[in-house]
């Protein structure tokens, strides 16, 4: 009997079945550790997601060198921990960095109407009533709203359905389409994807709602600069031809103070955050 295997369910590591009927048996086991996979990738990406924050790094030393009874251990601990503060406090550091990292926005030809613009959720939250309320990345939806008021693309399609840990029944998506009735946008122009948790659900859940809409590639991405590189490698690795349009970027061609190189800022250390972050991300996107 020819064999028939499931690559194209779980990846090539798993047996392959021997015939169709066996294929159909265990289908259903091939669907749930999928499902447990993405439960426990989502789970796992937020629970760790402390260690990758500079601060925590900071604490951590401090906390060795106050509980530490050696001297030495305590000594090197706050060293470290003084170090490690300098550096993740400083703007040109972070600067420099976002200058090599960021995703810089192409000239649009002057002429092209695109189908669609895929602007990503992180732009809005909920509060403690449950209603929705723009942040600090709303920039992300502005970007999009102009370009549609702009006339560069005939759709506006919004991606983000609920990425906390602990759900609730808002969906970020949801609540932006009833932000864009009130700008009078008619519903035909808009699309909704309300089920995606972070960027890999943002790619495979979009890519579906677009081949039923009939809208054809290339779209422009709408997200962040320091989130571009990895949104792009995502959604070109689900097969979508995505042109990238980012917004909020943290380093322009503005010329650098010598405040900027010497004077340690707190909120430099939130930046990093993102960086760090994005980092990682991208290269667990390169190597999935």
């Amino acid at each position: 009997m020819k064999e028939i295997c499931s690559h194209d369910i779980v990846p090539i590591s798993v047996l392959c079945i021997q015939d169709k009927e066996q294929l159909k048996k265990h289908k259903p086991l091939f669907t749930f550790a999928a499902q447990l996979y993405t439960a426990m990738y989502f789970i796992l990406s937020k629970v760790l997601l402390f260690l990758v924050f500079p601060i925590n790094w900071i604490i951590a030393l401090v906390l060795i060198a106050l509980f530490n009874k050696r001297v030495q251990w305590k000594r090197k601990s706050l060293i470290a921990a003084a170090v490690l503060l300098l550096v993740f406090t400083n703007p040109y550091l972070l600067h420099l960095l976002a200058k090599n990292w960021d995703i810089g926005r192409g000239k649009l030809p002057a002429n092209k109407v695109y189908s669609a613009a895929i602007v990503l959720g992180g732009f809005a939250g909920e509060d403690k009533n449950g209603d929705g309320v723009f942040n600090s990345f709303a920039d992300r939806f502005i970007q999009g709203m102009q370009l549609k008021a702009e006339g560069k693309v005939s759709h506006l399609m919004i991606s983000s359905g609920n990425g906390n840990l602990q759900q609730t029944a808002f969906k970020e998506a949801t609540w932006a389409q009833g932000v864009l009735k009130k700008f009078n946008l008619p519903d035909t122009a808009v699309l909704i994807e309300h089920e995606s948790r972070n960027t890999i659900e943002n790619a495979a859940f979009s890519k579906t709602v677009l081949q039923k809409a009939h809208l054809q590639p290339p779209y422009l991405l709408v997200t962040s600069a320091w989130h571009m590189r990895r949104a792009l490698l995502t959604f070109r690795k689900e097969g979508i031809d995505v042109v990238p349009y980012p917004s909020g970027h943290v380093s322009g061609d503005d010329k650098m103070e010598l405040a900027d190189y010497l004077m340690p800022d707190a909120g430099t250390l939130g930046g990093w955050n993102f960086y760090i972050k994005e980092i990682i991300g991208y290269v667990v996107t390169v190597l999935k």
